[in-house]
């Protein structure tokens, strides 16, 4: 007979556990035991795993608020609108999940219905840091849908969360328009808080807000040909072809001694040409299957990109099968987020396997469109001096700006 503590050591640590352990887990979280904390943070982890236990946790959720941040995340894991009054209770009080990864699961939710709540949190003065993190990453997540929280959000450009504000604008696109004066601004420095770590995402939001590349090619291109780590790579990629007159500096970082400066430009040398021959070595080298899920390195970037690649990426397939066939999950990430973390790169696996489809067996490749997704993660800025080549008044400054 299963234990509840081995129920709880074994969804956190395994792949697969049976259901039986789910149920375990589930039922030690909803009531008051040694195991019950552990349980619910599994729980708020869990996904669709815990689907057929979405009555119970909502009980809960009703009955205990002690436990509402778990079992909230636990029913926005898998879909379920009865989580709304307990996140917006949490928003109001500023405890919604404070790490990246855990407020990834509630952008399974409709936009609408927690918008007015997460737009107050950004209203408040001064801002609460965990709170406003959470908020603009899950804004970013949404996208387009996002679009009625600007008033909220450009206010942030002018503080600490300028580069968070920054990539909601730019994952919101075209409704972002009318912020194409002040993403200029960011992204050749005249703005007064602009620092040096804006100017490429500020960029990057401009030609998604307006359409505009110019901008983007501009400051994205000299940063690649910084020949510092401060790059535009994972901006240059989306871009794609239009960056073409960058391949050749691109190229040339694939030999980069930096990991993640290797996976961005290899990745981003196939986006511009659709050339994989010298793309594909590069980042099949980076994937481990030794990798414990330190962020550190960019293994799951580079499973990302060979999925991107489709096909020509089949060299790659048995070695993505035998990572994916592992029984136990990532070691690395702490028991908070380790099942977060184990089923993203899980899910990253799958998706890569499912574009490289069945040409590693020699059948048809499953026809895909790559999705490009620049890094959230900011990479190290180059010493002062370095920045030769960012024009101090971008020449297309006119006609990019709006009436």
């Amino acid at each position: 007979m299963i234990t509840t503590g081995s129920a709880v050591k074994a969804v956190v640590r395994y792949r697969r556990p049976g259901p039986e352990c789910w149920d375990a887990v589930v039922t030690a979280a909803c009531g008051e035991t040694s195991h019950t904390w552990d349980a619910a943070k599994a729980v708020a982890q869990a996904g669709p795993a815990v689907s057929p236990h979405a009555d119970r946790i909502a009980e809960a959720l009703g009955e205990r608020r002690g436990r509402g941040s778990e079992f909230a995340s636990a029913l926005a894991g898998v879909g379920d609108l009865r989580a709304l009054p307990a996140l917006r209770r949490l928003a109001a009080d500023g405890h919604l999940p404070s790490y990246r990864i855990q407020v990834r699961v509630l952008a399974a939710l409709p936009a609408a219905e927690l918008l007015p709540t997460l737009r107050t949190v950004l209203r408040k003065d001064p801002p609460e840091y965990h709170a406003t993190v959470s908020v603009l990453e899950l804004l970013a997540q949404w996208g387009p849908a996002s679009a009625p929280a600007l008033p909220e959000v450009l206010p942030h450009l002018d503080g600490p969360y300028a580069y968070d504000a920054l990539r909601v604008l730019g994952r919101i696109g075209p409704a972002a328009a009318g912020a194409a004066d002040l993403l200029a601004d960011f992204a050749t420095g005249r703005a007064p808080r602009a620092r040096r770590h804006h100017l490429r995402p500020a960029a990057w939001a401009h030609w998604r807000a307006t359409g505009d590349p110019g901008l983007a090619l501009a400051v994205c291109g000299a940063a690649a040909g910084s020949g510092s780590a401060g790059h535009g790579l994972p901006f240059l990629a989306e871009l794609g072809p239009a960056a073409a007159a960058h391949a050749g500096t691109v190229r040339g970082l694939m030999a980069s001694p930096g990991a993640w400066t290797r996976v961005a430009a290899a990745h981003a040398y196939w986006r511009i040409t659709g050339d994989p021959e010298p793309a594909v070595p590069v980042l099949l080298a980076e994937v481990d299957p030794e990798w414990t899920g330190l962020s550190a390195l960019p293994t799951r970037e580079a499973v990302r990109h060979l999925g991107g690649i489709g096909a020509p990426a089949a060299a790659s397939a048995p070695l993505l099968r035998r990572i994916l066939a592992a029984e136990e999950r990532l070691s690395h990430p702490h028991e908070g987020v380790r099942i977060l973390a184990d089923e993203a790169y899980v899910r990253t696996l799958t998706e890569a396997l499912a574009r490289i489809g069945a040409s590693a067996d020699g059948g048809p490749a499953t026809a895909l469109e790559p999705v490009p997704e620049p890094s959230a993660q900011p990479v190290p800025e180059p010493p002062p001096g370095a920045r030769r080549g960012i024009p101090a008044r971008w020449p297309g400054w006119r006609r990019a700006r709006t009436r």
